[in-house]
């Protein structure tokens, strides 16, 4: 057994195959990247230069979609070059950044989706005070609270994972750094790791969706006291895109980190990884725009500004 320091770098062995499979998963990542920075640059662009969606719920939709490119792009020009030049290595500093701001960027995006249906439920179930409680100020703390609790378990996971000792050859049965795959190509006794892996994201996952429950459950209450189908039917628009978009999420990530077959299970787990690594951020701004009125109507508005300006 060698430490851990003689180990210079891993080598991604997520997936095997012919050199035309290769570059076809080279070619669908660069689509899905494209197709991703593209939405989600719009949604961001729209939301900043149209006026009427300068609220809460679309300030936190713009930084759902500034962490969305950021979570992408951990993980995707890397897994294209690699499936395009065949050279899947990764140094080990390389790993070790990888895996930490993959874990901030998807930590924090669970507390996103877990303020963003507070704010919901705020604005439904507290309309008059809505204005008042969900302040600019408040908005920013919510924000900044997200990425501490994401730096926290980012800090902890990648800690504990690059303590462990690896032999040559580091194989990691992954197209990217995640902390499971890289815990199991580790040549240490990893229980104590499992469990806190186990731990820590069963708690963030089970406080985080406990609360996008709870917050539905009294929008829910609410929405059926209202008189009119009309009214209905305008209140829960406003979280239907929000409801998809948890799922998606939340689904994946407790597949894959909430239950303790996660880190025995490498192969569902690579379709899984894909899935929310890179079609989840493609997905989200196509959710909220072709799902929501307003931004709809947003994008109505822009093309019309610049069709009389050209």
């Amino acid at each position: 057994m060698e430490n851990h320091t003689m180990v210079t770098h891993f080598i991604l062995d997520g997936f095997q195959g012919q050199l035309e499979l290769q570059l076809s998963l080279s070619f669908l990542f660069m689509l899905f990247y494209i197709v991703t920075l593209m939405g989600n640059i719009g949604m961001i662009t729209i939301i900043t230069t149209d006026a009427q969606l300068h609220t809460p719920m679309y300030f936190f939709l713009k930084n759902l979609s500034f962490l969305d490119i950021c979570y992408s792009s951990v993980i995707t020009p890397k897994a294209m070059l690699s499936f395009a030049t065949g050279k899947k290595t990764i140094s080990y500093p390389g790993c070790a950044t990888q895996m930490f701001f993959f874990s901030l960027f998807g930590t924090t995006e669970c507390f996103f989706l877990a303020v963003m249906a507070y704010d919901r439920f705020m604005a439904i179930c507290s309309p008059l005070l809505y204005r008042t409680t969900m302040s600019r100020k408040t908005c920013t703390h919510l924000v900044a609270g997200s990425y501490v609790f994401g730096f926290l378990n980012c800090c902890t996971q990648t800690g504990l994972t690059f303590s462990l000792s690896y032999c040559k050859p580091a194989e990691i049965n992954q197209f990217f750094c995640d902390v499971p795959a890289v815990m199991k190509a580790s040549c240490s006794d990893t229980s104590i790791n499992e469990i806190v892996l186990l731990g820590m994201c069963g708690f963030i996952i089970i406080v985080t969706f406990t609360t996008v429950l709870i917050s539905y459950g009294y929008i829910v209450a609410t929405i059926l006291r209202i008189p009119s189908v009309e009214g209905r039917q305008k209140a829960f628009s406003t979280c239907t895109s929000h409801i998809m978009a948890v799922s998606l999420f939340f689904g994946s990530a407790f597949f894959m980190y909430g239950q303790p077959g996660a880190i025995s299970s490498p192969n569902q787990g690579k379709v899984v990884s894909i899935f929310y690594t890179i079609v989840i951020p493609m997905l989200n701004p196509l959710i909220y725009s072709l799902r929501n009125k307003e931004v709809k109507d947003a994008i109505g508005r822009q093309v019309k500004r610049i069709y009389f300006l050209s």
